[in-house]
C-alpha cells in the first residue's frame, strides 16, 4: 500500500482595519464569518453569498550591561521601569487579535511535529530501498523497490506541502486608509526613520535619587540605561505592507507599532496587544551630566565641574578637579493604565521631538474616530 500523508489545516483569521473618517473597524476572520470591533459594539458578521444571505449580531459594548550616568534634574518616578506583567496588558477590544496570533503559532508548531515524523519517515523509507538492493530481495521481488520509490515520492511531496503550510502560518494584517489618515501616518513612519538614525539611543532602566552635596555633583539623579535599537521591523505571525515601528526593550518585552495597535512582544507565549489610543506619551528633554563621550548629534548646552559645590562652583579641596559636559537629550515616556511603563533617552533631541509630535497628532487622530 502507498504511503500517503493528510494534514488538515485550519484557515487562520485574517485582520482587516479600517481607519476612515467615520471610524476605526477592525475584522477578524474570513470570507463568510468575522468579527468586528467598532465604536458601537463588537458584532459577529456571517453571511452565505451564493444564497444573498447575510447577518449581524452584536456581542458586546464597546471598551473604552548597564552603564550608570548622571541626570540633573529628576523623573517622575524613581527606582526600576519596566512594564507589569505581560499578560495582563492586553487591551480588551485585543482580545481578537491576540488569538488569530495564537493560533497561527499553535499551528506552526503542529506542522512542525508533522514535518520532523515525515522527514523521519523519508529516511527510513531510503534505508528500506537500499537494503532491498543490498540484500537482493528487492532484485527478486521487484514490486518492493517500485513501491518504496513511491512511498519516497509521496514523502517528498508530503515534506514540502508541509514546508509550505509552515510558511503560510501568519496572521494578514490588511489596512485601509483615508488620505488624510493615511497622510499623518506617513509623517509618522518619517520622523521614526528620522528617529532611528540617533547616534545613541538608551532604555532607561532605573533611576535613584543622588544626594548632590554628599556627592558633591550637579546631578540629583541617577539613573541606569542600556543601548538599544529602534528600526522597522515586524513580528513574524503578521504579515502586512505596513512594517511596525519596532522599540527594542533592554529589561522586558520589545514594542511594535502598528497603524491602530501595539503588540509587545517577549516570545511566541508571552505577548501583548494594546490600542494605540491608551498610550499615553510624554516627551521632554534633559540635561545630562555626561562621563563619557557626547554623541555626535548631541548638543553641549552648558559645562558643570567633577566635583562642585552646591552653588555650581568647582570644589577647590579636589585637585585635578575637571570640567564635564552637560548635554540635551531627548526623552520619551510610554504609559497605559493597564501597567505600560517604558522609558526611552535619545541623543537627538530634534528627533525626538518631531517624532513625539507626529505620534501625538496621529493618535489625535484615531482617538476622534473612537
Amino acid at each position: 500500500m502507498a504511503w500517503s500523508f493528510r494534514k488538515r489545516i485550519k484557515i487562520i483569521p485574517g485582520v482587516h482595519l479600517n481607519l476612515s473618517k467615520s471610524g476605526i473597524s477592525t475584522s477578524i476572520g474570513v470570507k463568510g464569518a468575522s468579527i468586528t470591533f467598532g465604536k458601537s459594539g463588537t458584532y459577529l458578521n456571517t453571511s452565505v453569498p451564493f444564497l444573498g444571505l447575510n447577518s449581524r449580531y452584536k456581542l458586546s459594548e464597546s471598551s473604552p550591561k548597564p552603564e550608570t550616568y548622571n541626570q540633573e534634574q529628576p523623573i517622575e518616578l524613581f527606582g526600576n521601569i519596566f512594564s507589569a506583567d505581560i499578560q495582563e496588558i492586553t487591551s480588551q477590544n485585543m482580545q481578537g487579535v491576540k488569538e488569530a496570533i495564537i493560533l497561527a503559532q499553535e499551528q506552526k508548531k503542529e506542522l512542525k511535529s508533522d514535518l520532523l515524523k515525515i522527514q523521519t519517515t523519508l529516511g527510513a523509507s531510503k534505508t528500506k530501498l537500499l537494503l532491498s538492493y543490498v540484500f537482493l530481495y528487492g532484485i527478486i521481488k521487484k514490486q518492493i523497490p517500485i513501491q518504496l520509490k513511491t512511498d519516497i515520492q509521496a514523502q517528498k511531496e508530503a515534506i514540502d506541502q508541509t514546508k509550505e503550510q509552515i510558511d503560510n502560518c501568519y496572521v494578514k494584517l490588511e489596512v485601509e486608509f483615508e488620505q488624510e489618515i493615511k497622510e499623518k501616518y506617513n509623517t509618522l513612519v518619517q520622523t521614526f526613520k528620522n528617529l532611528t538614525t540617533s547616534h545613541k539611543i538608551w532604555d532607561v532602566t532605573s533611576a535613584h535619587f543622588q544626594d548632590r552635596v554628599a556627592a558633591r555633583s550637579s546631578a540629583s539623579t541617577i539613573v541606569n540605561k542600556r543601548d538599544v535599537r529602534f528600526s522597522l521591523k515586524s513580528i513574524k505571525e503578521i504579515r502586512s505592507d505596513f512594517e511596525a515601528l519596532y522599540f527594542e526593550n533592554a529589561n522586558g518585552a520589545d514594542l511594535y507599532f502598528y497603524p491602530s495597535f501595539i503588540i509587545m512582544y517577549s516570545n511566541k507565549t508571552e505577548f501583548a496587544i494594546i490600542g494605540l489610543d491608551e498610550i499615553n506619551l510624554q516627551q521632554s528633554y534633559v540635561r545630562f551630566t555626561e562621563t563619557g563621550i557626547v554623541p555626535r548629534d548631541s548638543k553641549v548646552i552648558d559645562r558643570t565641574w567633577a566635583k562642585v559645590n552646591k552653588n555650581g562652583t568647582p570644589d577647590k579641596r579636589f585637585k585635578g578637579n575637571y570640567q564635564i559636559p552637560i548635554a540635551k537629550y531627548g526623552q520619551i515616556n510610554l504609559r497605559t493604565n493597564t501597567g505600560l511603563n517604558e522609558e526611552y533617552e535619545f541623543s537627538n533631541y530634534e528627533f525626538t521631538e518631531e517624532f513625539s509630535q507626529a505620534f501625538r497628532d496621529y493618535q489625535a487622530l484615531i482617538k476622534q474616530l473612537n
